[in-house]
């Protein structure tokens, strides 16, 4: 059978391919510590799981509106409001089946073949595949450890061309665990005044954030950069609602209703149950994502630190999200367990095949010296890891 050129362009997700290689070795009966997962180790609130049930009992198990159901973009209008100091009608908003999707969708609505999209390392894995999927052109700004990997306005300035379109932001940021302060956003969008240039604002861990670090949605820094940016969001990682799919953009009306037209033929719409739940989710009667929120943030400070006394491991302590980025390079070059480590997905195979530890190779994320290891896991299992990577690169 005949297969597009542009599905074979498209490689697996890394992040997905480390996952499944840790389920075939545990289906063997191989102890793996997972250090791969992108999605928090907390089930689903059950108030929200009750809203879903209430709704399907209900009969709310039909189509619905393709940009979500009056209810949820109503609050998703409210809470951008009470927690942004953001304004937005229901009709600049659109419910996807999961940020992935909002990515995507925001992507083809608004690229032209030839755009040209400014991508900050480390990226996330998918973004590549989503900006060449929309006929545009990726163009990578290599940032500095020194700098914590963030963008500067130097950096940014130097890369504009004549076919820029879009900056894509990630903060906080998969895979790096950083986060962007305000004075940083705030200076980056001086830069873009005056120009046509758009930012997909990708703030899905916006609820992650560790060590007093003050999250800002890049909209609510100007006029200028609340009429120049889509704004990402969802419940996978605040809610632990990763298998619900449900995502949301929120943006200038004519972006949202062209990604509008765009789902009727895709989609349709996002499961309608699962919206009713969502708009339940922000509730919160049980302050369960900052309870999740607390313990992440106790992981985070744990992992780093038992990464940095590791010899030739640098790992900076995240302020975001639910990932440690070491820079593992002072080991590339060596050979152990018989297999010489010459670069990230060498580091990560013979860790996983020697060690049965589970992590994310950096170059698909545009940092090749770097891997990615999760701490949505129990600290039990972040310490077994650990103690496995430690006693390995010993040798």
């Amino acid at each position: 059978m005949k297969v597009s050129k542009k599905a074979q362009a498209v490689p697996p997700s890394a992040t997905m391919a480390v996952a499944s290689k840790a389920k075939e070795l545990k289906a063997q009966g191989v102890d793996v510590v997972g250090f791969g997962a992108g999605e928090p180790d907390f089930d689903t609130p059950q108030y929200i799981k009750d809203a879903a049930i209430e709704a399907m009992k209900a009969g709310k198990t039909g189509y619905t509106a393709t940009p979500g159901i009056p209810e949820l973009r109503k609050a998703i209008a409210d809470k951008l409001k009470k927690d942004n100091s953001l304004t937005y009608t229901t009709d600049q908003i659109i419910v996807n089946i999961g940020a992935k999707h909002s990515v995507y969708e925001s992507m083809q609505a608004v690229l032209d073949d030839g755009d040209e999209v400014l991508v900050p390392t480390p990226y996330w894995v998918t973004y590549p595949e989503t900006i060449k999927l929309a006929g545009a052109v990726m163009k990578v700004i290599e940032t500095d450890f020194a700098n914590n990997y963030k963008l500067t306005p130097e950096e940014l300035k130097k890369a504009i061309t004549p076919k820029t379109a879009m900056l894509l932001l990630n903060s906080p940021n998969n895979p790096g665990g950083f986060s962007y302060t305000p004075e940083e956003l705030a200076a980056l969008a001086k830069v873009l005044e005056g120009t046509d240039i758009m930012v997909l604002s990708d703030e899905i861990y916006e609820r992650l954030v560790y060590d007093g670090t003050k999250f800002v949605s890049f909209a609510s820094l100007s006029e200028d950069a609340y009429n120049r940016t889509i704004i990402i969001n969802g419940f996978s990682k605040a809610y632990a609602m990763t298998g619900w799919r449900l995502g949301y953009t929120a943006g200038p009306v004519d972006v949202i209703k062209a990604m509008g037209k765009l789902q009727s033929h895709m989609t349709q719409n996002a499961v309608s149950f699962c919206q009713a739940a969502a708009a339940a989710a922000f509730d919160e009667p049980n302050n369960e994502v900052e309870n999740m929120r607390v313990e992440f943030e106790k992981r985070a400070a744990y992992m780093a630190e038992r990464l940095n006394l590791i010899e030739g491991i640098n790992c900076p302590k995240p302020t975001g999200a639910f990932y440690c980025f070491p820079d593992v390079s002072a080991h590339y070059g060596r050979t152990i367990g018989g297999v010489k480590i010459e670069n990230s997905m060498d580091f990560a195979s013979a860790l996983l095949e020697q060690a049965s530890v589970a992590v994310v190779p950096g170059g698909p994320f545009g940092c090749d010296k770097n891997i990615r290891l999760s701490f949505a896991t129990s600290t039990e299992q972040i310490t077994k890891g650990i103690d496995r990577i430690e006693k390995w690169l010993k040798g």
